[in-house]
């Protein structure tokens, strides 16, 4: 975290504030007990070691039923749990307010919007109302913070997407920038959306914009240009709208993988990784296939399912050989879409146990709990292979995470549709609509020798180590830093203004993901 630490000094004092509906950890109460929890959420995870290192402050929606004891009267916590170095000041939204813009706009409208997982948006008139005015509160939380402060504020995901230009007017001593952590679709597809260009315009309040893969960048500026009388200078992926400018840039999202590392093998993560594999998998008698996920229709749970019971149909040889955990945290289990998924998993894997189960030996075990990222680990520990079966993926940090944490002999199969496949080359490559090279692809990765097994996982750990979340994180921050500087440049001409390092950032820290960016 070194190169991170030299650019958090860079800022020259400014505060670091990151903003997100995911709070990093809440306050839930068990029993007589008040207990702090992490969520099982890539983006906090990812985030977390920068607003430490920054000492910063994290601006985030309550979501624990104890939250509010926890808390003084601005909603910051009085008590954080031990090792936490920064201050979370948390935002209550009225419980029609929150269902109205989490459950409804934000994940019954943006995010099907945003992933080709054929499952379609809705647009509901009062969703919109209540985005906007939940958008309004982060506003109000963030301009009482930081006051007329110079400040970076760290804007996250497709929540908060009117926020950026809310801040603009409020906050003009703040430099802001987002990252957008699902995909952003073509042009075609996102035009159906009623508030399209609301939406536009208050991503281009950030001045720097970031995305996973370029290709995202592009669709979004191709929106852009469709949507809004802007300039759109594509030689340095900018945006010029009266007189701002909003940089676009690929910044692929990682993970901190030494931390994952030291953590994964320690004495009494290893004891439990060994308990796991022996309960699970007859005592090491038969392979341990796993799959880590939020109970979500974007990840293609089905089809790995049904891929599954396919390998038995085409490969049956592997009938009590092998043995699937599925891991999957509920998650929006207040909209009915993820219901109604989670009841069509459940009657898949019935039917594959039916057909299959013999003689004790049970093909697949769900467990639709949630575990804690730590305990997760000890899973990727556990297991001789890993299956991401992702209909569409921004990234897709369980797959960087098992780089970091799993065995030198195990293996992992990976949709081409996510954002990890772009790097993650030695990775087994899957297209879970394909039932049948799904199926020969388990089988194949089953079959596959040791030697083969460790070369590919040496190969994959390179990657992730040499492009893990400190890279990520230095590179956004240095971007925030030459914009600063382009735009204290009142010499030059907007039009003039230099703003084409940001997307080559990303791609000069690591040769591989630079090579993914010319796709």
């Amino acid at each position: 975290m070194d190169g991170l630490l030299q650019e958090i000094t860079s800022l020259e004092g400014r505060r670091f504030v990151v903003v997100s509906n995911r709070q990093p950890y809440a306050h839930v109460r068990h029993g007589g007990q008040v207990r702090a929890e992490k969520p099982p959420s890539g983006l906090t995870l990812a985030l977390e070691p920068i607003v430490q290192a920054t000492r910063g402050t994290w601006i985030a929606a309550s979501s624990g039923d104890a939250d509010a004891e926890t808390v003084d009267r601005a909603g910051r916590v009085m008590a954080p749990p031990p090792g936490v170095e920064y201050t979370l000041r948390r935002i209550f939204l009225p419980p029609r307010l929150q269902q109205d813009f989490y459950t409804g706009f934000a994940n019954s409208t943006l995010w099907p919007l945003c992933h080709i997982a054929y499952h379609q948006p809705r647009f509901e008139e009062r969703w919109w109302k209540a985005y906007l005015q939940a958008n309004q509160a982060f506003a109000d939380a963030v301009a009482d913070e930081i006051g007329g402060d110079p400040a970076v504020v760290f804007v996250q995901d497709f929540h908060l997407a009117v926020l950026p230009q809310l801040l603009r007017e409020r906050c003009p001593q703040a430099i802001i920038a987002q990252f957008w952590h699902i995909p952003w679709p073509n042009p075609e597809a996102f035009r159906i959306c009623p508030w399209r260009k609301e939406i536009l315009r208050g991503m281009l309040g950030n001045d720097l914009l970031g995305f996973h893969l370029p290709y995202h960048c592009m669709n979004f500026l191709e929106t852009v240009d469709r949507e809004l009388q802007v300039r759109v200078d594509r030689e340095s992926s900018a945006v010029v709208l009266g007189r701002s400018r909003t940089s676009v840039a690929a910044f692929p999202m990682s993970v901190d993988y030494h931390h994952i590392q030291t953590a994964s093998g320690l004495p009494q993560a290893r004891a439990e990784a060994a308990r796991l594999r022996a309960e699970h998998s007859g005592g090491g008698q038969r392979q341990l296939v796993i799959s880590v996920e939020r109970l979500d229709y974007s990840k293609g749970i089905r089809e790995r399912l049904e891929a599954i019971q396919r390998l038995f149909e085409r490969h049956p040889q592997w009938k009590n050989k092998v043995v699937f955990v599925h891991i999957a945290t509920p998650s929006r289990t207040t909209v009915r879409a993820y219901r109604d998924y989670a009841q069509t998993v459940d009657r898949t894997v019935a039917r594959v146990n039916a057909l299959y189960t013999h003689s004790g030996w049970i093909p697949i075990r769900a467990l639709h709990i949630y575990v804690e990222p730590e305990k997760v680990w000890n899973w990727y520990q556990a297991a001789d292979a890993l299956i991401v079966s992702s209909l569409h993926d921004g990234m897709n940090l369980v797959a960087k995470e098992f780089v970091a944490a799993g065995r030198d002999d195990a293996v992992m199969l990976l949709s081409e549709f996510t954002g990890a496949a772009r790097a993650l080359k030695e990775a087994v490559p899957i297209n879970p609509y394909a039932t049948d090279a799904f199926a020969d692809a388990i089988a194949h990765a089953l079959a596959m020798s040791g030697d083969e097994r460790r070369d590919r996982m040496r190969r994959l750990r390179w990657r992730v180590e040499h492009y893990d979340i400190g890279v990520w994180a230095r590179e956004i921050l240095r971007a925030i830093r030459q914009r600063e500087f382009d735009v204290q440049d009142i010499a030059l001409p907007v039009a003039g203004v230099h703003a084409g390092s940001q997307p080559r950032l990303a791609a000069a820290a690591a040769p591989r993901p630079a090579r993914a960016r010319r796709h």
